[in-house]
């Protein structure tokens, strides 16, 4: 569902924000494309969604990779802003990420969830512990979140779709080196 941002914007408005109790639990993920200089970066990575196993343990990225399986990744250690950059990210990413995953990943969760005041009401959101990002969500349907994503520096918001997810095949399997 590719869009502009001023629609993705209007969409995130017109739409019920989420709170942190009612969006516990995995979500696989998607990206909504609006011209972004980040679109494309994280299905070139992999990137599985998110799991909220509770308001203070949350994983924002877990990546279903090749040779691994589902791996929660340490956001602390990926520059965002240089990936963004990444001339042939779509072609390169696929290559990189399940040769640099086992330096990456994590067990432990890396944000939090709290409900928080944004433009004008209070919604859910993902705190990164050692990122300056905030996910901030809205539902668009009984199972589906749009997030926006909002960093100091990155001057536009970032969109993505979560769907939850209720299969148990979704735990994260276990990696050697995880920190």
């Amino acid at each position: 569902m590719a869009m502009t941002a001023q629609e993705a914007i209007a969409l995130f408005d017109a739409s019920e924000p989420a709170r942190v109790a009612d969006i516990l639990g995995d979500w696989r993920g998607e990206e909504v494309p609006t011209g972004h200089p980040m679109d494309g970066l994280l299905a070139a990575s992999f990137w599985w969604g998110k799991r909220f196993e509770s308001p203070d343990d949350a994983h924002p990225l877990i990546h279903d990779l090749p040779l691994w399986g589902r791996q929660a990744l340490n956001p602390a250690l990926i520059p965002f802003h240089l990936a963004a950059q990444l001339p042939l990210r779509a072609q390169l990413g696929p290559v990189l990420m399940p040769i640099l995953a086992p330096l990456l990943r994590t067990r432990k969760p890396k944000a939090r969830l709290r409900d928080l005041a944004f433009r004008g009401r209070v919604h859910g959101a993902m705190c990164y512990d050692a990122k300056p990002i905030h996910d901030v969500f809205v539902w668009l349907g009984p199972d589906t979140l749009l997030g926006w994503m909002e960093a100091r520096g990155i001057e536009r918001p970032y969109f993505f779709r979560l769907h939850r997810e209720v299969s148990p095949r979704n735990q994260l399997r276990g990696g050697v080196g995880a920190r």
